[in-house]
């Protein structure tokens, strides 16, 4: 009797000091000291005692009784005491004394991830980044690049106006005026940011990005186009995709040439994407005309170089098999995650 009696004290007054709630502390008291808990149920097996050890057993018994519940009510008390102080942990959701949480990492965005790619490719091929103004003139975003007037490109359905003669940047081109109107030859510079056109459908959005580069020097010829093109598209996708260049025409090159490269999707076979050509186009380039020269003060006769410029969302699309321009600009986190 006196060994189980021991048991008890130390399993019950033990159970009390890893009691963190008061209803740990009641699950404690119904275990011990209930109707059916287990010095209960001693106390009522003293009578199969002999009878000379009956007084000393249940002397033992009651002591215990009462350390239990003494340890109960010096516990509760505790318990008390501390509720306070973890009300204030807690007070505006936040309890300080648990584990940190590990921050949710962000990622950017497939437009951000593709122009930092392009631009890297370019700086490496000793090209430098210029910026400029989205808000740009019209002398700068038509004229001094050789569209006159009358070019259908200044029509109100192509570009936004803010006034006659202000209008928001159709293409980064006007960056290159710039930067030779301040610089002499030779020079290498890409041009990447925003532009602006009235255009929307799945393959168009009235904001979209471009990146145009320009390098003008000495007897700079046609073939360095075509070698830094090819170069920088077997970069974007890998050097099994083939590059191709057609006969064009744009106003601020000649001559000027439409660059496509095998369908990255059927990889030439032929399918939606590509209309079944097997190609697609990616991007404009040429030699920079000789009236551009003249209108930052350059003489044709003394430099010469060459000009493109490409969409990133279409090198992004392209990349990432996307169909449709305008899921870049919904910010559904269910498409962004992906990139």
């Amino acid at each position: 009797m006196r060994e189980r009696l021991g048991e008890i004290r130390r399993a019950a007054l033990a159970a009390v000091q890893d009691a963190r709630t008061p209803e740990d502390l009641e699950a404690v008291r119904v275990r011990y000291l209930g109707r059916k808990g287990e010095l209960t149920r001693l106390l009522k097996g003293l009578g199969a005692l002999p009878p000379e050890e009956r007084p000393a057993a249940g002397r033992e018994a009651n002591l215990l009784k009462k350390d239990i519940e003494t340890a109960l009510r010096d516990r509760e008390a505790e318990l008390a005491a501390a509720a306070p102080a973890a009300a204030d942990r807690l007070r505006g959701g936040v309890d300080p004394t648990l584990p940190g949480r590990r921050p949710h990492l962000g990622r950017l965005h497939p437009i951000t991830q593709v122009m930092a790619e392009i631009c890297a490719i370019f700086s490496e091929m000793g090209f430098a980044v210029e910026e400029g103004p989205e808000v740009e003139l019209d002398s700068y975003n038509f004229e001094a690049l050789n569209i006159p007037p009358d070019h259908p490109a200044r029509d109100m359905q192509d570009t936004f106006y803010v006034d006659d003669d202000v209008l928001l940047r159709t293409h980064t081109s006007p960056i290159q005026i710039r930067t030779m109107e301040r610089r002499r030859p030779p020079l290498r510079i890409i041009a990447p940011g925003k532009v602006y056109r009235c255009d929307s459908d799945v393959t168009h959005t009235p904001m979209f990005h471009q990146v145009e580069g320009l390098m003008v020097d000495r007897a700079v010829s046609f073939a360095d186009l075509k070698g830094t093109l090819t170069h920088f598209l077997h970069r974007v996708f890998d050097p099994a995709t083939e590059v191709r260049f057609r006969p064009s025409f744009f106003p601020f090159t000649e001559p000027s040439a439409e660059v496509d490269i095998q369908c990255v999707m059927c990889r030439g076979k032929g399918c939606r994407v590509c209309s079944q050509t097997g190609w697609l186009e990616i991007l404009g380039a040429g030699l920079v005309h000789p009236a551009v020269f003249r209108n930052v003060g350059y003489d044709p006769e003394e430099v010469s170089g060459y000009a493109f410029g490409l969409g990133v969302e279409r090198i992004a699309m392209l990349k990432f098999g996307i169909d449709d321009i305008r899921l870049f600009y919904d910010n559904d986190v269910r498409f962004l995650h992906q990139f």
